[in-house]
């Protein structure tokens, strides 16, 4: 009798924890979308434009990104006036790099296309997650370098994870964290966001580093942000090969 009794506790608390860890999830995303200027402030931004610089490999570049609701995206940047460019269509993630061994535009497929999918997410992985079909668990607290923050793991619809972690007083993004393999090797991949600036009501991060295991392999600078500017569609199109 007495071990049916201890079932039925632990039972019950495992179940009512889960749902205190469900509402945490919930008022953590909530409070981070009321950060950054309210749902139906976001939801009313239809596309964008960030121009800046980057910083990489002791190089300084131009950079532009483009993103379109539903989900299509544009980064490009100049180099020895060669453009980089990553892009996302809505269907088709492709890349225009020098540094690849080639100026024609290729495709991108694989978990690094997953990755730029998931990424060309207009509003991010947090807003409306139930219905894109991803699932938001709390890890608990954590320090980051001196900020404490809450750890989410993110399971993307495709199956990816992601890990962000969260300022506890604002909610709002510091850093994004995941795990891509490229030919048999697995590589950390990590996103600082900072110095958050409200642009038209919407907090903006005009910082952002990545770094690949740990080794920061680009800093990017924004120094100026346009909401609901005319975007044609064709601009996220790979365009074809010259002959």
């Amino acid at each position: 009798m007495k071990k049916r009794i201890a079932i039925f506790f632990l039972i019950s608390f495992i179940l009512s924890s889960t749902h205190i860890f469900s509402q945490t999830v919930d008022e953590i995303i909530s409070k981070n979308i009321e950060t950054k200027g309210g749902l139906q402030k976001l939801k009313s931004i239809k596309s964008m434009k960030m121009t800046g610089k980057v910083f990489a490999g002791g190089f300084e570049m131009s950079m532009t990104l483009w993103a379109k609701r539903p989900n299509m995206s544009r980064m490009e940047s100049i180099f020895q006036d060669q453009k980089i460019i990553q892009a996302y269509d809505g269907e088709k993630a492709w890349q225009i790099n020098l540094f690849m061994g080639s100026n024609e535009p290729q495709e991108i497929k694989g978990l690094q296309a997953e990755d730029l999918k998931d990424r060309a997410d207009f509003d991010g992985p947090l807003v409306d997650y139930k219905k894109k079909g991803h699932k938001v668990e709390f890890m608990g607290k954590e320090d980051l370098e001196g900020t404490e923050v809450y750890k989410l793991k993110v399971t993307m619809k495709s199956g990816r994870v992601v890990y962000l972690y969260l300022d506890t007083d604002s909610c709002i993004e510091l850093k994004q964290s995941t795990t891509l393999n490229y030919q048999g090797t697995e590589y950390l991949v990590e996103t600082i966001f900072g110095d958050y600036k409200e642009v038209d009501g919407i907090m903006v991060p005009h910082f952002i580093e990545t770094k690949l295991n740990g080794q920061t392999q680009a800093r990017i600078i924004i120094e100026k942000v346009e909401f609901n500017i005319e975007i044609d569609d064709s601009l996220f199109k790979m365009p074809a090969k010259e002959k």
